[in-house]
């Protein structure tokens, strides 16, 4: 099952690129709730090239890698990748008047339902939007 989530951003492309593909901006973002962080990202940004980003809960309870490997990369426009357990993910990047528009679709995985990862997939993009604002 694909699931899409959306936000706009109040930056220009340039900066929405850099915030969403810097690891020294991964760090600040990456995260669904207060209660966790990302300590630590690493990024390849070409096609073949690997993505992961370490999320834990804050009291170091929980933790996890999130890796992908690219399958594409277009500059400021389009990034996919395939996820360690196969599952593809596809990030659009639209200028929309000085705006931009990102539009992620995942492939969601069987475990958890749906609507949870839905809910924590898009709470991710909320705190890069409001990362992104904020800068």
């Amino acid at each position: 099952m694909k699931v899409t989530i959306q936000a706009t951003v109040d930056a220009d492309i340039r900066k929405v690129w850099d915030c969403w593909t810097l690891p020294e901006h991964i760090i600040n973002w990456n995260f669904a709730s207060d209660d966790w962080h990302c300590p630590s990202a690493e990024n390849d940004l070409r096609p073949g090239g690997t993505y992961n980003a370490r999320m834990e809960a804050k009291d170091g309870t929980i933790g996890f890698d999130f890796e992908g490997v690219y399958d594409e990369v277009i500059d400021q426009k389009k990034i996919s990748y395939t996820l360690g357990d196969g599952r593809k993910v596809v990030t659009d990047f639209d200028q929309e008047e000085g705006k931009t528009k990102i539009t992620t679709v995942f492939e969601a995985e069987t475990e958890l339902p749906v609507d949870m990862q839905k809910e924590g997939w898009q709470s991710i993009l909320n705190n890069f939007k409001k990362y992104t604002e904020a800068g």
